[in-house]
């Protein structure tokens, strides 16, 4: 009965002792299969962020050059009111050069 009781201390200690060693390498087997599969996820990840922020500041840049535009409208306003206040002064004008134009007399007729 010695024997026995011995061996199963000595298999219990063993299996204890060796648990831990297992459990382990268990743990490094699934880190070694796993770890490359998340490192090109990580990498996935990293290119995607950086896409992202590309498209950000494109969206952003794009959305100030509107604004400008947007405020810019004071000034084409401007432009477009000088503009027809000078295709109304060229029409005057225009106008009262043919009006000087048919008002001059006609020369006086040659006596011959």
């Amino acid at each position: 009965m010695s024997n026995t009781v011995t061996d199963k201390f000595t298999e219990s200690v063993y299996v204890l002792a060796n648990e831990p060693s297992v459990a382990l390498y268990r743990l490094q087997e699934h880190v070694r299969r796993s770890l490359p599969e998340l490192a090109q996820h990580k990498a996935d990840m990293q290119r995607w962020e950086e896409q992202s922020q590309g498209a950000i500041y494109t969206v952003e840049y794009a959305c100030s050059a509107v604004k400008s535009l947007v405020d810019s409208s004071v000034y084409f306003r401007s432009v477009e009111g000088l503009l027809k206040q000078a295709i109304s002064i060229r029409d005057h004008m225009s106008t009262s050069a043919q009006g000087h134009s048919q008002e001059k007399p006609s020369p006086p007729p040659s006596v011959a």
